[in-house]
């Protein structure tokens, strides 16, 4: 079942998911090598509640910490650890909130210190796919559309797309109908209406699009170990352009100011 919101509760998720953007915007300042994912998770637990938010992943089905971190090849749903990161490295970190009901989710790529101009490229390529299939998230468009601008963009580039992981609606539940892929057949798949709201999330390797999932239960990575990639906004569908409930404008704000120093 797809849950059509109304503009009040459209309101509410852009309060949830500007708390997120704020939480990622909080941690921009703390990333550089030598700084733990645990110290990052306890940070950002601690911003959310102090704002009056519940973590949004803290034990959602079993998962033990606030934020998904995932270093280097791995893509989604790394477990925050001890183990400090290290100049060159990049990581995912991808943040939910729950707040007055309703959920926020986001995530961004962030690089530890100066890392290699391949990886930049990978990482502003899975931005900019980003925005590539928000483009196509308008009412009377399919998600075949979305996964297909998603999926051309990066491809063009010689890149692959993960399959199994896909994006999803968000609403009183963190993960809801309908699943949003990065990847598809224009013209394919569920057609979206106003009032829907997905998040949108590609997941980009470097390398093949295979994928393998560590023995702690949640961890995906590449299989040929090659870094991977990941940007997510949750937007709401409108009769014109999408409406962004997320924001990087405050990672943005941190990074900027970080590379005038």
């Amino acid at each position: 079942m797809i849950y059509l919101k109304t503009d009040e509760e459209i309101a509410f998720l852009r309060e949830s998911n500007l708390l997120v953007g704020k939480t990622l915007g909080e941690l921009a300042k703390m990333i550089k090598p030598g700084v733990s994912t645990l110290e990052l998770d306890r940070i950002a637990e601690a911003f959310i509640r102090d704002h009056g938010a519940i973590p949004g992943f803290l034990h959602y089905q079993g998962f033990p910490n606030t934020l998904c971190t995932s270093v280097n090849d791995q893509v989604v749903h790394g477990i925050p650890n001890k183990q400090p990161l290290k100049e060159g490295d990049v990581v995912s970190i991808d943040c939910g909130v729950l707040l007055n009901g309703f959920y926020g989710d986001s995530a961004y790529t962030f690089e530890v210190g100066e890392v290699s101009e391949d990886i930049k490229q990978l990482l502003r390529v899975t931005r900019e796919s980003l925005y590539q299939g928000i483009s196509k998230a308008v009412a009377g468009s399919r998600l075949g559309d979305l996964g297909h601008a998603i999926q051309s963009y990066t491809e063009s580039y010689g890149y692959s797309v993960v399959r199994e992981m896909v994006g999803h609606g968000v609403g009183r539940h963190l993960h809801e109908a309908p699943e949003v892929p990065n990847y598809g057949r224009p013209g394919n798949g569920v057609k979206l209406a106003e009032g829907m709201v997905i998040a949108i999330e590609p997941m980009i390797n470097m390398g093949k699009r295979n994928i393998v999932q560590e023995k702690d239960g949640w961890t995906i990575r590449t299989v040929d170990r090659k870094p991977s990639a990941h940007f997510e906004h949750t937007v709401a569908i409108r009769k014109g352009d999408a409406e962004i409930l997320s924001s990087f404008e405050f990672i943005e704000e941190v990074l900027s100011l970080q590379s005038q120093k």
